[in-house]
């Protein structure tokens, strides 16, 4: 569950002890510690773990982590993976051993998490204006000289929260910012034009506690979004950056620090590869942040059908890693089957689960999972349709695809990690 060069932190997570807080592991290995279990490779389906399972493909894991720092790294691209997706340490640790930068975050108490497990390098993409926040943050900062963290602004009136709230705190390193640029009208956060950018920018230099970094914002909020306009706004937004280091704007950092550029989401990074690639070079070196997220379990939905590698094959490609397995407990009529999985265990926010194998109860065989529907999820239960001539017992068990990584991960506080003959290697701890 952990290697010799894990952070204590992460490496502790190997020995909590297994218990009933755990969603689908086997009833009789409660006591012993999450390394022992991953130690003994237990079947998934013959080593005691009960349904609905969710479970994550060791093979798919290592594939995309791979994919991604590979295509980082052929378009020069920094890479720091948003973190909402999984909120799970260990796979930090594993991005960041591909090659990642650092970790994205969306709010404070993320911000809390990675620092909880060693993560050096934060990117908040988002506004913060919590005064508890922002002097928990000073205080970080001030104790490690090594923490980097940069925050988006996007209102004179943040700014001047910021400010109050450090300077309240007594902050003794200026907290780094980027100025956020929003998607266009009914976009989501963000200053909408170019004007209303440098305006922030001059509030922030009015300022003794932050320090203006550079420029952001996400695309993927681009109304009407396709190839064309994302790449427009991702041109706005480079030009943005050239504008304010020509105004100067950028005259606080340090002889060896970068402009930091940054966009990116799972649905256009080869639009922003390729315009980040168009910048022209500026008073001192840029540092191109790519920010994707979902990549790392992709998914069987959502993303298999928006990832930009449909676009550029030959740049790779990412494999859904995620399955839910669910058993068939109610077949009350012939073209219906209840299986014991709903809301609590999978994703439904985007698409409904997609049945793709079935595990017979009686032999162990497989099949695909032809002439099964999932039409709802209650709480507890699929509700799934079932065409005429297709063989389902009760018993049986149903291997989902599922659709959003990040309302996939949030629902298990422990995933078993599944090699490609069923033996569990490894858990990954979340924490939601």
């Amino acid at each position: 569950m952990a290697t010799d060069h894990s952070h204590p932190a992460v490496a502790a997570l190997a020995r909590e002890r297994v218990d009933h807080r755990f969603k689908g592991l086997p009833p009789n290995a409660e006591g012993l510690t999450v390394g022992e279990l991953a130690a003994e490779r237990r079947s998934l389906f013959t080593g005691g773990f009960t349904t609905p399972v969710l479970t994550l493909s060791a093979e798919a894991l290592e594939h995309n982590l791979l994919a991604m720092e590979r295509y980082s790294a052929v378009h020069g691209l920094a890479f720091a993976p948003h973190g909402k997706t999984s909120l799970a340490p260990q796979l930090f640790e594993r991005q960041l051993a591909h090659g990642a930068w650092g970790i994205t975050a969306a709010v404070p108490t993320q911000v809390r998490i990675y620092r909880a497990f060693g993560i050096q390098r934060i990117f908040l993409a988002n506004e913060v204006v919590d005064a508890a926040a922002l002097r928990w943050l000073a205080a970080e900062l001030d104790a490690d000289p090594g923490f980097r963290f940069i925050a988006y602004v996007d209102s004179v009136r943040g700014v001047e929260l910021m400010d109050e709230a450090l300077r309240e705190a007594g902050a003794r390193r200026p907290v780094d910012v980027v100025v956020e640029l929003g998607a266009g009208e009914g976009a989501r956060t963000g200053a909408r034009t170019a004007d209303q950018c440098a305006a922030v920018a001059d509030a922030v230099a009015a300022t003794g506690t932050l320090r203006l970094v550079g420029v952001a914002g996400y695309e993927g909020e681009v109304p009407g979004a396709d190839g064309e306009r994302v790449r427009a706004w991702l041109r706005r937004l480079t030009a943005l950056a050239a504008d304010f280091d020509a105004a100067g704007r950028f005259a606080g950092l340090g002889a060896d620090d970068e402009i930091v550029v940054s966009a990116g989401g799972s649905a256009w990074f080869d639009a922003v590869a390729d315009v980040f690639a168009e910048l022209p070079a500026l008073s001192r070196p840029v540092l191109k942040l790519l920010r994707s997220g979902a990549y790392v379990s992709h998914d069987d939905g959502h993303y298999r059908h928006i990832t930009p590698f449909n676009r550029v094959p030959e740049e790779g490609e990412l494999q859904p890693a995620f399955r839910l397995w669910a058993q068939v407990v109610s077949r009350p009529e012939p073209g219906q089957a209840f299986l014991n999985a709903g809301k609590r265990d999978a994703a439904y926010d985007l698409d409904l689960p997609a049945p793709q194998l079935i595990r017979s109860a009686r032999d162990g065989s497989t099949r695909p999972a032809t002439g099964l529907t999932v039409t709802a999820l209650s709480d507890q239960h699929a509700w799934v349709t079932v065409a005429d001539g297709t063989e389902l017992e009760v018993g049986d068990w149903v291997g989902l695809g599922l659709s959003h990584p990040c309302t996939s991960f949030d629902k298990w506080q422990l995933i078993p990690v599944a090699e490609a003959d069923g033996a569990v290697s490894d858990y990954i701890r979340t924490f939601f």
